[in-house]
């Protein structure tokens, strides 16, 4: 089962390690529309005057999406994984992810010798890569349709927009923290408090899914119950373990 961090694997309440108790509900918050931190400006709705407690926030890459690094992109390059790594900027993907370089700048700088590279081409392996991790769509559609709130919380650089492109991810959650646009990267603790500043609720009241142990630990030490992802079954008992409940429409799904 994915490990479950911060809390024991049992309904709320729970007791919570400075002796006090917590339970997740619905707060009363006036009716607004939340603005997402990205461009897009797609964001996970709620239609009542309530706010449905906790509030979820994912990883994306290998965890709601298939990440094509590890693979796809070897293979367009001809080499494998490790001699990618050896000849590859050490900094360049890291300041692309953070905003601080753009794409062309990237292109400049990807291999350490100089040699150029075929921006468009090394897009286009990316973005055929990208797909739902197994299980992953499901687990959102019913999270969605259980009216949790969502929102992705990822490292990754303004090439997030080809991955709502092809997997319109933001029918389920919104693409609210994205290192491209905070310019902070996970596991760095500012970035984890974005959360509490821009949804404005108690750290407590998030679980933070990633398939990164590093990045989970990060969460908790500010506050935020974590999960460590390994497939769409294990965390969905492990949010069932949680008190979060789930129900299955996969018709629904399939005429979407």
């Amino acid at each position: 089962m994915a490990l479950l961090l911060k809390l024991p694997a049992i309904p709320f309440p729970v007791s919570l390690r400075h002796g006090c108790s917590l339970q997740f509900r619905s707060t009363a918050t006036p009716t607004t529309t939340r603005t997402a931190l990205s461009p897009h400006n797609v964001s996970f709705h709620t239609n009542t005057t309530t706010q449905k407690l906790p509030i979820l926030l994912f990883d994306i890459m290998d965890t709601v999406v298939r990440d094509p690094f590890y693979h796809d992109v070897p293979a367009f390059f001809r080499m494998s994984f490790e001699e990618l790594i050896e000849c590859k900027h050490p900094t360049a993907w890291i300041e692309f992810e953070k905003g601080i370089i753009d794409e062309m700048e990237l292109a400049r700088k990807f291999f350490t010798d100089g040699r150029p590279l075929d921006l468009e081409g090394l897009k286009d392996c990316m973005r055929k890569g990208y797909s739902y991790v197994g299980g992953i769509e499901e687990l959102l559609h019913s999270l969605k349709d259980n009216n949790y709130e969502m929102h992705a919380f990822t490292n990754y650089p303004i090439w997030y927009e080809m991955i709502e492109d092809k997997l319109n991810i933001s029918k389920y959650l919104s693409w609210t923290f994205c290192s491209c646009i905070s310019g902070k990267r996970k596991p760095d603790p500012e970035f984890f408090l974005e959360v509490e500043r821009h949804l404005n609720v108690d750290p407590a009241s998030c679980i933070f899914i990633d398939n990164s142990m590093r990045n989970v630990e990060a969460a908790k030490e500010i506050g935020i119950i974590g999960l460590h992802f390994k497939n769409a079954d294990l965390l969905r008992q492990d949010l069932s373990l949680l008190g979060i409940g789930i129900s299955t429409n996969q018709t629904k799904l399939a005429q979407e």
